[in-house]
């Protein structure tokens, strides 16, 4: 079987990616012989070498675009790295229907250590790691190609504000977290608070809460929460070498940046 073959057989399934392992396995040829007919494939741009040992399909569909979408190689992609992972930031956001901002890349939370970020034509994505890995408030969504993970819309948030420095500013992530506090329902936050150890974010998500006039059943949730913990106050958007001052809200959190949203 030639690679090309192997290839309308994966597409057959509705699969869209491949491991060496997996073509070594599948196609009785040399190693040269399958590397030269991989680079011709390559060059043609049918399939994309995404990282050592793992290859995108891409069919005619997508093939102006030079990428597929993330959902449909993604868990075959962290089946491949034997790790954990969901989608989520801005590309779960955007799931969700919090889809105002509209970016260049994809997102991806994952157990540590972390990999190299991918910048392949087109298609863009960035890893980040957290120390303490969920075992709730993951979702399982249908793509073509079968099941994908993105974290719920309270997960979603907190990781937004939790990693706000990395992902350009607590203003850039505004109107998205505006447009995710309307998707949280209160089982999901329910869950969340029954693991989720980061009481300064809990803090940030309870003061915004307020700011976006959120449904005050889950503003009351996450209060009832802190006030169970020894929570003290924090900055709303953390500086290197400043510290908070002097705080005027039950969140305990210093205002030291002006919020801005352009809905």
């Amino acid at each position: 079987m030639t690679i090309a073959d192997y290839i309308r057989q994966l597409q057959s399934y509705e699969e869209y990616a491949f491991s060496w392992n997996e073509l070594t396995k599948n196609c009785n040829k040399t190693e040269t012989s399958l590397k030269s007919e991989l680079s011709r494939l390559v060059r043609k741009g049918e399939i994309l070498n995404l990282r050592k040992g793992f290859y995108l399909i891409i069919p005619p569909r997508y093939s102006t675009l030079g990428q597929l979408p993330i959902q449909l190689y993604v868990e075959k992609l962290f089946k491949h790295l034997n790790r954990e992972y969901y989608l989520g930031f801005y590309t779960a956001a955007q799931f969700h229907g919090a889809s105002h901002q509209q970016v260049q890349w994809d997102y991806i939370m994952m157990s540590s250590p972390s990999v190299p970020n991918i910048q392949k034509n087109s298609l863009n994505i960035r890893f980040l790691t957290t120390s303490i890995w969920p075992n709730m408030n993951i979702v399982e969504k249908k793509a073509d190609a079968g099941i994908f993970k993105i974290s719920s819309p309270a997960l979603t948030v907190l990781d937004l504000i939790r990693f706000q420095t990395k992902l350009g500013g607590l203003n850039r992530l505004f109107t998205v977290l505006e447009e995710l506090c309307e998707e949280i329902e209160p089982q999901d936050l329910i869950s969340l608070l029954t693991w989720y150890p980061f009481s300064s974010t809990l803090q940030r998500f309870g003061y915004l809460m307020d700011v976006f006039q959120a449904d005050e059943d889950l503003i009351g949730l996450i209060m009832t929460h802190l006030k169970l913990l020894r929570f003290f106050p924090v900055l709303l958007s953390p500086k290197p070498g400043q510290k908070p001052g002097a705080v005027s809200n039950p969140w305990k959190v210093d205002i030291n940046i002006d919020l801005e949203s352009d809905l």
